[in-house]
């Protein structure tokens, strides 16, 4: 099953509140892993980028701390406090 089929499923069976509770919760759980597969596989001074989603413009930079929720990442626009599921190294 592709994302649009699932998108489609999603908003067209007509689940129950508690259903649509626990793909949240799944779904939630899966962001988490891969934060944390992130943080494993980075280290300080590692080259990493991420997209704004606000302006939807990628940065580039450094890993300066990695701390339990987020990783800092100076940049050449300062440095920014980002969710590590939303890295990915260069």
């Amino acid at each position: 099953m592709d994302i649009n089929q699932l998108k489609s499923a999603i908003m067209l069976n007509g689940y129950s509140n508690d259903e649509l509770n626990e793909l949240g919760e799944a779904i939630k759980y899966a962001r988490a892993q891969l934060g944390k597969e992130v943080k494993r596989s980075i280290r300080v001074g590692d080259r990493v980028q991420f997209t704004d989603a606000r302006i939807g413009y990628i940065y580039q930079g450094s890993v300066v701390k990695i701390n339990v929720k987020y990783v800092h990442v100076n940049t050449n626009k300062g440095t920014f406090r980002v969710p590590a599921n939303m890295l990915s190294v260069v």
